[in-house]
């Protein structure tokens, strides 16, 4: 296809775009529909993975070491810990401050402990751990270190919170997938009802030589321009839900200690999924339109 040809059939898109105004505009609504469902959906998944890790991280690992340790023995023990894979975060714990701790929990309460003369509580380390699906191994690989002589935790709850994740990624990329393929095939629809409309004009090209690419090519054209503004339209359509939601929503979230996701945060990356889902679709069904159509006609065309 030559550089004049490919100008021309550019041209030719952009102008299909604007003569066949209502069935574009039925396309990008569509698709808009479909990208912002699909943009709401993520966010929720990150929101929702967001306060999992924030529930993870408060699901610590409680190691308790030998008291007979002395400072330098204990913090080697700490190191031994942090140079376990899947860990996260390792935070040292003096028996005088679990002692401090324990006696400030206790407020008013705390009388009960004044005949304690020596401070039974032995120095630990909390441990946080990165991977919930590796929370059973990490603690095995914990307990087989020298000098440890109790380790506290619930695998249970990490347990259930990696089951949790494992569904809600599952149900995420689920619906991601269907709305692609429903705006795929209701694109493809649309471009054949285009196609219908300008039946003759391919026709005539078809019969004077034409390639199936230099038929093809407005009609892709066609499909950029409806996935780029879609994918623009529903980012900013996002952006405003989601602001209307974060601030709905703010007070009950401060109430559980916890924080919504800046939509900022993702907004680069967002916009680049949009385009991709967007363009990929419209050229997507553009193509399968095309084909189907080409072949039922019995164009034996070489492609170039």
């Amino acid at each position: 296809m030559h550089k004049g040809s490919l100008k021309y059939l550019t041209r030719e898109g952009f102008r299909s775009v604007w003569v066949n105004r209502m069935m574009s505009v039925a396309s990008v609504g569509v698709l808009i529909s479909c990208l912002v469902i699909i943009g709401t959906a993520i966010m929720l998944f990150i929101n929702i993975n967001s306060f999992l890790n924030l529930v993870g991280d408060q699901n610590v690992i409680m190691v308790f070491t030998d008291e007979k340790l002395d400072t330098n023995e204990t913090n080697k023990i700490g190191t031994s810990i942090k140079e376990i894979e899947n860990i996260k975060s390792v935070n040292y714990i003096s028996r005088e401050e679990s002692w401090r701790k324990q006696i400030e929990s206790l407020g008013d309460d705390a009388v009960v402990l004044q005949g304690i003369v020596e401070n039974p509580l032995p120095n630990s380390y909390e441990v946080v751990v990165d991977d919930l699906t590796l929370f059973d191994q990490t603690v095995d690989s914990i307990k087989q270190i020298d000098g440890i002589v109790s380790v506290r935790e619930n695998s249970q709850l990490a347990k259930q919170l990696a089951s949790v994740r494992r569904v809600i990624t599952w149900i995420s990329f689920s619906i991601i997938g269907i709305l692609f393929v429903v705006s795929l095939f209701i694109i493809s629809n649309t471009i054949k009802v285009t196609m219908f409309a300008r039946r003759l004009e391919i026709n005539i090209m078809k019969s004077v030589g034409a390639t199936n690419w230099f038929i093809r090519w407005p009609f892709m054209i066609e499909g950029v321009i409806i996935g780029f503004l879609s994918a623009i339209v529903s980012l900013g359509v996002v952006a405003g839900l989601y602001a209307i939601l974060v601030k709905s929503f703010q007070n009950i979230v401060i109430m559980i200690n916890a924080a919504l996701v800046p939509f900022s945060k993702h907004i680069l990356w967002m916009l680049l999924l949009f385009l991709f889902i967007g363009i990929a679709t419209g050229v997507g069904g553009s193509f399968i339109s095309m084909s189907k159509y080409l072949k039922e006609e019995g164009a034996e065309i070489s492609e170039v």
